[in-house]
């Protein structure tokens, strides 16, 4: 199935959000699934996995680069060590409110994994979540694998490639993460008490060899999810399963949202 495509910039008081919609010709339901990416990412890092669930779920997708990210405008400061709660507590409510969203369902990888369940846990109109490698706390393992890429980062070549996507911020947004998560402000962050505020249907996916988090992440939300809650460990997988396991991915998402629309 082909999916149409729209994109278009969103005014809100702090800049100019960038924003990308998936329609499939054959609609199901108008309940949109809007897109929360990771650290480093945008809207075209997605690649082709928003026409491909626009496409299996016959309903729209939607996806937008964060304040600072891609194509949206840039910020001075880092993001504080609040930056998850923030999302969805300031700017996700903006987006939404000016995409005229009045039910959709939410889908993040990495932190974006957990900027989507704090929107699930603060918002009455999200139906339902999906969180890809989301982080639970700060783990030594999520530290090391973020000095890993930072050292990398020291070769021209890896920041010209982040240019690629983010143009003049690549160097903020290699900041807003490392900087942010290396730091000791940030070393109690985590997200248990919000997990637990969220009613919704939840599934939670993760790999077992991720290189950011270990399993007990997604077993911490999936504890604390007050809501139906899905688990699943994705064997032989790093911190990237929409990728790396992309068609077993697709299956178990289909399966989920069958489930809800029951």
């Amino acid at each position: 199935m082909s999916c149409s495509m729209s994109e278009q910039y969103l005014e809100i008081p702090q800049g100019k959000i960038f924003v990308r919609k998936w329609l499939p010709e054959e609609e199901a339901s108008r309940d949109p699934i809007v897109l929360l990416h990771d650290s480093l990412g945008c809207v075209e890092l997605w690649r082709d996995l928003p026409e491909q669930l626009a496409s299996a779920l016959k309903r729209p997708v939607i996806a937008y680069d964060r304040l600072g990210f891609g194509k949206s405008s840039a910020r001075s400061g880092l993001p504080s060590e609040s930056f998850v709660t923030e999302e969805a507590k300031t700017y996700f409510p903006l987006i939404a409110n000016a995409l005229g969203l009045t039910s959709f369902f939410v889908f993040g990888h990495s932190v974006g994994g957990a900027m989507a369940l704090l929107i699930a846990g603060k918002n009455s109109h999200c139906r339902g979540v999906v969180s890809v490698s989301s982080q639970a706390f700060v783990e030594e393992r999520t530290r090391e694998g973020i000095r890993v890429a930072q050292a990398a980062f020291q070769n021209p070549d890896q920041l010209n490639k982040l240019k690629r996507w983010h143009d003049e911020k690549a160097q903020w947004v290699l900041s807003a993460w490392t900087d942010v998560w290396l730091s000791d402000a940030f070393a109690d962050w985590n997200i248990i008490q919000e997990v637990k505020a969220i009613s919704c249907p939840t599934l939670i996916i993760h790999g077992e060899d991720d290189e950011y988090g270990s399993v007990a992440f997604p077993q911490t939300i999936y504890d604390n999810v007050k809501g139906s809650v899905q688990m699943e460990i994705l064997p032989g997988c790093a911190h990237v399963p929409h990728r790396e396991k992309n068609a077993e991915v697709l299956e178990i998402v289909t399966t989920f949202f069958a489930e809800q629309t029951k």
